[in-house]
């Protein structure tokens, strides 16, 4: 089941061809039980063709639209003429030659002067100038409402050939089970060179699957078929009923409820108001609850957003869930005479500011680090990279866990549920196995032999580049365990947001086993909401950070 899959290089002219059959051969052998027996029949006649058909259908799949001409189909590392590929589709069912058109497709295959000229006997039966435009012709031609033809009917004239494209149901179907979503297209994929970068290796197994049924699948389907019509501009109200109910599935309920956050907002915007409370209260997306209460304080129902406030500040989703909810309650307080809850008491932040000459060609976070850096003191910009990667490299095996919904194929950086909110949930255990070693001895003595087994793997927290060897010791030397685990701890609150805001530099005391970590600023620059967090949660905990101004001497 976990056999070294094959990957393709750039200098072989068919690389996109091995890219796409490496995707399908891993969805026929990991998910061969979730399509139907059809399905899997096409895909082994697919994989039988002539690859030079192979090749041809690979970029069509790869093209937008399902129709194509071809004259407008030039490959010539097919190494085979296009129409004898296309006559090869024909006869195995993957194409279809000259096929019925109505007239907003047959414009669409046409350009303006292909569309006088395959059009103009009825054009002359209704005189257009000609000077009008593509669109202009289009709606004069579908008030005469020609019924549908094929494209040699529509245009008898020329000797270019119509094919339109089937099965991008089963290509899609195959797309969301080896991505795990519809975001990502096969170029994404296909187009890129697969053994540039190293992955680490994780088990795949049935039970491990995202998707354990073909209704999962189905269900996934859905809910792209209605995300796809509100960004079409369709109204809210028609898509609700619509929307699957919810599901056993966590990971396709995490997605329901990107789904409900993104049709409240819309419902909001198109003074759907009653719809927008219910869709953001069904959503367990980490913004829903506060644009919930936000709205129902703007429909001036403030005892309403007054209980559902004071019930979610107790477990709030996330540190800018926890700040929205304090100022939404205070503002509410006043409304309703109530005492709101007492908001915390916030450090003041250290500051310096240092005067420097303007450098030429460097930026302000290396012109301060050449300043502050000292032989017994010395400084590195890590920026997010320095913590990110400390906690990457300890907590490696939970990261790394196969999980259902965390990997869908042999290429991720991370797992695919990383930001979804039970991402720590559901790996509880294993974070707290990991960071249990912060209490004991052996932390270091993991971080570094990860360091050294994993040492290029790609990761979406360890910069191989940064976090080098002499990096890693003085931050394992000068940084308390107590500290990491703090912040650590601070991280798995919420990946998403704590991942970046961590100040730029680190300044290391090796003889006195000590740090400091130090957000700058250039002139004209101010902290970020989520840097100030971070910086008020060391304070509270008494990690020594603080902020640097830096000003350009030439400007005083």
């Amino acid at each position: 089941m976990n056999r070294p899959i094959a990957t393709a290089s750039l200098d072989d002219p068919l690389y996109y061809l091995k890219n796409f059959e490496t995707v399908v051969r891993w969805v026929r052998e990991h998910h061969g039980d979730l399509l139907t027996s059809d399905e899997r029949a096409l895909i082994d006649r697919l994989l039988d063709l002539p690859q030079p058909a192979r090749a041809l259908l690979v970029r069509l799949v790869m093209r937008s639209g399902e129709r194509f001409r071809q004259s407008k189909l030039n490959y010539p590392e097919l190494g085979a003429p296009v129409d004898e590929a296309l006559d090869a589709l024909a006869a195995a069912g993957w194409v279809e030659n000259d096929p019925e058109l109505d007239i907003e497709a047959l414009f669409d295959a046409l350009t303006v002067a292909e569309c006088r000229n395959a059009l103009g006997a009825w054009l002359a039966e209704s005189p257009l100038p000609r000077s009008a435009s593509k669109k202009a012709m289009l709606a004069h031609c579908r008030e005469l409402t020609p019924e549908p033809r094929r494209f040699s009917h529509w245009w008898p004239q020329t000797d270019d050939r119509l094919v339109a494209l089937h099965h991008m149901a089963l290509f899609d179907r195959i797309r969301l089970m080896f991505f795990g979503n519809l975001r990502q297209s096969w170029p994404d994929f296909v187009l890129v060179e697969l053994g540039h970068h190293r992955y680490e290796t994780v088990p795949f197994t049935p039970d491990s699957r995202a998707f354990q049924s073909r209704d999962d699948v189905d269900r996934y389907l859905a809910m792209q078929a209605c995300r796809d019509r509100l960004e079409a501009g369709e109204s809210p109200d028609t898509i609700w009923p619509d929307v699957p109910p919810r599901n056993a599935n966590p990971w396709l309920e995490s997605r329901r409820g990107r789904l409900l956050m993104e049709l409240g907002r819309q419902a909001d915007r198109s003074g759907e108001a009653e719809l927008a409370l219910r869709a953001w209260g069904e959503s367990g997306h980490r913004e829903a609850r506060l644009r919930q209460l936000r709205l129902l304080e703007r429909l001036k129902r403030p005892e309403e957003a007054w209980a559902v406030a004071r019930d979610a500040v107790d477990d709030p989703r996330g540190d800018g869930e926890a700040r929205g909810l304090e100022r939404l309650l205070k503002r509410l307080a006043k409304k309703l005479d109530q005492t709101p809850p007492l908001a915390p008491r916030r450090p003041p932040i250290p500051e310096q500011t240092l005067v420097l000459p303007k450098p030429e060609a460097m930026s302000v976070e290396w012109a301060a680090l050449e300043h502050l850096s000292q032989e017994r003191a010395p400084v590195c910009y890590v920026e997010n990279t320095l913590i990110n990667g400390l906690f990457g490299l300890l907590c490696w095996p939970a990261l790394f866990a196969p999980l259902p919904g965390a990997f869908f194929h042999p290429f991720h950086l991370a797992p695919a549920d990383l930001h979804r909110e039970d991402f720590v949930q559901r790996r509880q255990a294993l974070f707290d196995d990991c960071l249990a070693a912060l209490d004991g001895g052996d932390y270091k003595d993991r971080i570094r032999d990860n360091w050294r087994a994993k040492q290029g793997l790609s990761s979406a927290f360890v910069h191989w580049p940064v976090l080098t060897e002499p990096v890693l010791e003085m931050a394992l030397a000068c940084i308390p365990a107590a500290h990491l685990k703090l912040l650590f701890q601070r991280l798995l609150r919420d990946l998403r947001e704590h991942r970046s805001g961590l100040p730029d530099l680190i300044r290391f005391v090796p003889d006195d086993t000590t740090y400091e970590m130090i957000e700058v600023k250039g002139p004209g620059d101010r902290l970020q909401d989520h840097q100030i967090r971070w910086l008020e949660f060391c304070l509270e905990h008494g990690l020594p950070v603080s902020v640097c101004y830096v000003r350009w001497s030439e400007a005083e």
